[in-house]
């Protein structure tokens, strides 16, 4: 960055003699600019040439006064090193920046560009515009990745799977049910985040607080900007900065769901379980242990998804506690976690969704763990209720104790003992007809999934049906989103339209 002159940034104000301090410049305005430039630039620039649009049908700005500046504003957009440039002269502010930017391009400054204006509602509102930019893209990551989950569920649909609670084997599932559940996750967190993106205002007009003392159109300049509606209290607009609250909310939200997602998938390719395997290029080695085949990248996603949770923390905890206004605080500090929180968030969403493009679960070894378990305990209580008359809470005693005579005699749950059974139900005072029939259709490993019957449960046939309904909904989501982004791009056009509109007729010299 260019060294700042030596009193040069005293002509933005008459209340301050001396340009910032050294230490100040290097420690905090030079990387906020930085910061600035690379994130909020473009919406600088557009919210200023909103602010043309309306000096122009104030009356304000003349057209050839109009298109001189909306020349430079487009200049700056495209020289982000420029502006940097001319911020040695400007406190290091993008805003003053920018203005000195076009004021230093401009032969004759109109007097009235930039009267009744003020930083507060403008930084607000290039936030805001930066923050519904990146949404969008987050919401673009999380299709695609539910779509990911929905076809790594079709590849695994006929895969039997253990399932655990409390670590301990619970029942049997498969990778296709269990992918679903991610796959829905995914649709939770869309919902949210739209909303996020819907609740999102406008704060162009409000000022530094109180409003503004020119009849500025607030819903034109909304429109043009790609909002659909504007914050309409004054104060709230500039105190506020919700949108970065709700998105690194809904961000730390989704990342604490994933980092469950992954936990499972490093438990299933670790020892004793080897259920799952990525190929070479996704995987990692030992540089002492040759034997061993790492899956480090699943380390990495769970581990990222830490970062999404303390960002939203650093933001809340900037936020809280200060006076409800706009203030340096909640504009610049607050919100600076911002990018990092949406960069981490799609690198996350990105390795995951080049994981589940190419993860295999290992069918063998799932079948294999199924048939070790007596995972039929649950399955038997009811058909001794269901089949024997058997009272539920003693069929489920007695579905205990069969399984711990059952390991105890090292019997596998394939090969059952009604005999077993049979003296057990008797010495409870129960009589079990059939218990042989009982027993096969409990432990009868392929038969596990069919056996459930409800909505969302393991049946394959409702699995699929839920792979579809969730497919749907992903596409009506990306619909959406295609929609919010037109409407963006249509702002931005009829802008464009308007200035066009005001230069085309000026006067020729």
């Amino acid at each position: 960055m260019a060294p700042f002159g030596n009193s040069a940034g005293t002509s933005l104000t008459g209340r301050i003699s001396a340009d910032p301090h050294g230490l100040l410049r290097t420690e905090v305005l030079e990387p906020q600019l930085r910061h600035e430039l690379t994130n909020l630039l473009p919406y600088y620039i557009r919210a200023e040439k909103v602010l043309l649009a309306e000096y122009y049908r104030m009356g304000l700005l003349a057209r050839d006064e109009v298109d001189a500046l909306d020349q430079q504003l487009t200049a700056a957009g495209a020289d982000a090193t420029a502006v940097e440039e001319v911020a040695a002269e400007t406190m290091s502010d993008i805003a003053f920046a920018i203005e000195r930017f076009v004021t230093a391009r401009v032969p004759s400054l109109p007097p009235s560009w930039h009267v009744d204006r003020s930083r507060n509602d403008l930084q607000a509102t290039a936030q805001a515009c930066y923050g519904r930019s990146r949404l969008l893209q987050i919401d673009a990551a999380l299709v695609t990745f539910g779509r990911a989950a929905l076809n790594a569920a079709q590849r695994h649909e006929d895969v039997l799977l253990p399932g655990y609670t409390h670590a301990q084997p619970a029942q049997i599932i498969s990778p296709a049910y269990y992918l679903s559940a991610l796959a829905e996750q995914v649709l939770h967190a869309l919902r949210r985040i739209e909303a996020v993106d819907r609740s999102a205002a406008c704060p162009l007009g409000a000022g530094a607080m109180a409003g503004q003392e020119l009849p500025w159109d607030r819903a034109r300049m909304a429109r043009l900007l790609g909002f659909d509606h504007v914050s309409e209290h004054a104060l709230r607009a500039v105190a506020q900065r919700d949108w970065a609250l709700e998105a690194t909310s809904e961000l730390s939200l989704l990342g604490t769901a994933l980092s469950r997602f992954a936990t499972d998938l490093m438990t299933w390719g670790g020892a004793g379980h080897g259920f799952i395997d990525l190929p070479d290029e996704w995987s990692g080695i030992s540089s002492a242990m040759p034997q061993k085949k790492n899956f480090p990248v699943l380390e990495r996603i769970r581990a990222r998804t830490a970062h999404l949770t303390a960002a939203h923390f650093g933001i809340a905890a900037a936020q809280r506690s200060t006076p409800f206004t706009n203030s340096v605080e909640i504009s610049k500090e607050a919100s600076a976690q911002v990018p990092a929180a949406f960069d981490t968030a799609l690198s996350v969403l990105r390795l995951f969704t080049a994981v589940l493009d190419h993860l295999t679960f290992r069918a063998d070894h799932t079948r294999e763990a199924c048939e070790a378990e007596h995972f039929g305990g649950f399955t038997l209580a009811n058909l001794l209720t269901l089949n024997a008359g058997v009272p539920w809470r003693s069929a489920q005693v007695l579905a205990g104790r069969y399984v711990v005579a059952a390991t105890e005699a090292a019997l596998s749950p394939m090969k059952p003992d009604p005999a077993l059974l049979q003296r057990l139900a008797e010495e409870a005072g129960h009589f079990v007809p059939d218990a042989g029939d009982l027993l096969r259709t409990a432990f009868d490993v392929p038969g596990a999934l069919r056996a459930k019957r409800s909505t969302g449960s393991t049946n394959p046939e409702e699995v699929r049906r839920t792979c579809v309904a969730h497919s749907a909904e992903l596409d009506r989501f990306d619909r959406r989103r295609t929609a919010r982004e037109t409407r963006m791009r249509r702002g931005a056009a009829e802008l464009d339209q308007v200035l066009a509109h005001i230069t085309a007729a000026r006067p020729s010299c």
